[in-house]
């Protein structure tokens, strides 16, 4: 069982994350850790974890855990991914694991000098969902793919929310908009080549509020957009010469909607309509990042992905600031 610490009491911990490792097979939470020790041992508390410390060093420093998961404000992650490396743990760290590519090749140098595995939480690379849709387009079952459409919406002006504050990495691309280009780069197994990009801000919080994505492939295009103040929604369709696939709930699996994809053949005369029972993808990335800390064969994603993806929303932000193409 690999024993996990939770460096903080963060609201996505508690409501997803915590209860998904205790439901996993093969790890389990050992402690929890926050600059708080009662808030530490409330959160402890509440799911029978056994330990509780009152500051992350402590948490790093104890041998009672063997990973970390850390949900921390975006702004700190690369900061406690090393520290934790450092101190000899695997990491399971929130996304966006940086702000900007190169950032994280002081976590690969970490991650390499420590020999521990070390992993962005990209939950929806290891939801059935998706790996269902990669295999369909690799089995050809909508054609030559010519182009996927996408959108992630919500609506907060919370100025208290870190995802409204600059200082913390908040903002719309670093929230979601790295949702739509994950999920296309895994399920195509291709990288973007160039992007055009609009992007407005928030006047007063001074955080990107909406981007409208325009990205072009070896064989085919993506379109999206993402916005912390709109309607929500949720979209992906990948459009085909002979049919296309429709993701529904696709990046909150089981909390947004049905888990469903539907595959319509050319003529919309025709749907296979693919239902998920409870995936819970969150259990289902605990469980495979246990399995690579224990050295197993496991697809995860790796830092060198992270980058790449990373490296897509770098260039959609310098995209937004010029009038044409930019090269990722």
């Amino acid at each position: 069982m690999l024993r996990f610490g939770i460096l903080s009491t963060a609201k996505i911990a508690r409501d997803l994350v915590i209860p998904a490792i205790q439901d996993a097979e093969n790890c389990v939470v050992s402690a929890i850790a926050s600059r708080d020790l009662v808030k530490a041992r409330a959160v402890a508390d509440r799911f029978s974890v056994p330990h509780a410390f009152g500051s992350y060093d402590e948490l790093l420093a104890s041998d009672l855990i063997d990973a970390v998961y850390i949900p921390l404000p975006t702004s700190q992650h690369v900061e406690w991914a090393i520290k934790a490396a450092n101190a000899g743990k695997h990491v399971l760290c929130e996304k966006p694991i940086a702000l900007k590519a190169e950032e994280i090749d002081q976590v690969i140098a970490a991650r390499d000098r420590n020999k521990v595995v070390v992993s962005e939480a990209f939950m929806v690379t290891y939801a059935p969902v998706w790996r269902k849709v990669r295999a369909l387009l690799s089995e050809g079952a909508i054609g030559r793919l010519r182009h996927v459409q996408g959108a992630f919406t919500y609506f907060n002006r919370d100025p208290a929310n870190m995802r409204n504050v600059p200082e913390l990495g908040g903002g719309g691309l670093p929230d979601i908009g790295v949702y739509p280009t994950i999920t296309t780069r895994f399920a195509t197994g291709k990288e973007p080549l160039r992007v055009q990009a609009v992007t407005e801000r928030d006047p007063v919080f001074g955080t990107d509020i909406y981007s409208s994505v325009k990205a072009e492939f070896d064989g085919f295009e993506l379109s999206f957009y993402v916005s912390t103040q709109m309607a929500n929604r949720q979209i992906m369709v990948f459009h085909g010469t002979d049919g296309f696939i429709e993701v529904r709930s696709p990046f909150n699996a089981d909390r947004w909607g049905p888990e469903e994809i539907e595959l319509t053949n050319q003529s919309h005369n025709l749907s296979q309509v693919f239902r998920f029972q409870d995936s819970r993808q969150y259990r289902c990335e605990a469980e495979a990042f246990a399995h690579a800390a224990a050295g197993e064969p496991e697809e995860i994603v790796t830092l060198e992905n992270s980058r790449a993806n990373q490296r897509f929303i770098d260039a959609i932000y310098r995209a937004s600031e010029k009038d044409g193409w930019e090269t990722v």
